[in-house]
């Protein structure tokens, strides 16, 4: 049954058996079994794709549900006062894992003593499903029909520069004198996309390609290269970002224009339902990332979703 719906998850018997730690033969020889078992045929396996038929949709849905209870089953037997348990696997953008997740997974421990996580932070786009992830944090607006998504909050985003480079270029007081300055660009870390600058206000949204000596797949890199006087950047409202403007090493412009604000998301495989660890790390994390929100300077509500910033803004490919 676990083989059968990671291979639906994953659509591909080689990365599902990865995921479990099988032969790919394997993973055949038990799917195999398995229609043999129930006399029906429950995929329909082509050299491009992998779907479910009628009676594999249904097996699916069930099957789904029924390992959801035994993983609850299994962590009550563990620990018979129903406390969650067991072990979570989790990844997180690095920035997000050095500067709130780790400092704050004490309290986490404290709470849920019997749950082990296995914490990985990277700034490349993790498929939950593909490397076995039971949840991912994301940036950006995410469309995925595969999973499902809890909104944890939204950044601000700023457009701001070093004082050095705005000495030598000028101050922009208007998107009209953006003309005559250069940005540290933001390129997507899946396809090498470009992302124009974004701009709110009053009910007008204008974007603007600057020219850029520099081009990066990661916000923080963006933000040490705007650090270092190369053009203005649009960065997410963190706690780097709030620093380096509470020091004067960088300084907002174009301050009655909003840039928009970037969503941090949870993520994980849908339909299953949540274990009850995974619960527990997401109401702790929603909890952890609303006091992190409310410590910063600027009001959210207010701010429209940034496109530049979606970083999630396809599904990864099969």
């Amino acid at each position: 049954m676990e083989v059968f719906t990671r291979v639906v998850e994953l659509g591909s018997f080689t990365r599902a058996g990865l995921a479990l730690q099988m032969p790919k033969a394997r993973v055949t020889t038990v799917i195999q079994a398995l229609e043999a078992h129930l006399g029906v045929r429950l995929l329909i396996r082509t050299t491009r794709r992998i779907s479910l038929t009628d009676q594999g949709a249904l097996y699916h849905q069930r099957a789904l549900a029924i390992l959801g209870q035994m993983r609850e089953l299994e962590g009550a037997l563990h620990d018979p006062s129903g406390a969650p348990s067991g072990r979570l696997r989790v990844d997180v953008p690095a920035a997000m894992g050095r500067q709130v997740i780790a400092p704050a997974l004490a309290d986490f421990f404290r709470r849920y003593p019997g749950i082990v996580i296995e914490l990985g932070s990277s700034d490349r786009p993790v498929d939950p499903l593909a490397e076995a992830y039971d949840c991912v944090v994301r940036a950006g607006e995410v469309h995925d029909e595969r999973l499902a998504a809890r909104l944890l909050g939204r950044l601000p985003v700023v457009t701001c520069a070093a004082p050095a480079y705005l000495d030598a270029h000028g101050t922009p007081h208007s998107l009209d004198d953006l003309a005559q300055h250069r940005v540290v660009n933001f390129h997507s870390p899946r396809d090498g996309h470009l992302f124009p600058f974004d701009f709110h206000r009053a009910g007008e949204h204008h974007q603007w390609r600057g020219a850029h000596s520099v081009a990066c797949n990661d916000v923080d890199t963006s933000i040490a290269a705007a650090v270092a006087g190369l053009g203005l950047v649009q960065a997410p409202c963190s706690r780097v970002v709030v620093d380096h403007l509470a020091h004067g090493r960088l300084v907002q412009v174009l301050a009655d224009w909003s840039a928009g604000s970037l969503p941090l998301t949870l993520l994980h495989a849908r339909p299953r339902q949540p274990t009850a660890k995974l619960r527990a790390f997401s109401d702790w994390l929603v909890a952890l990332f609303q006091r992190e929100f409310d410590d910063l300077p600027t009001q959210l509500d207010s701010l429209q979703p940034s496109p530049w910033l979606a970083m999630l803004d396809r599904p990864p490919p099969r």
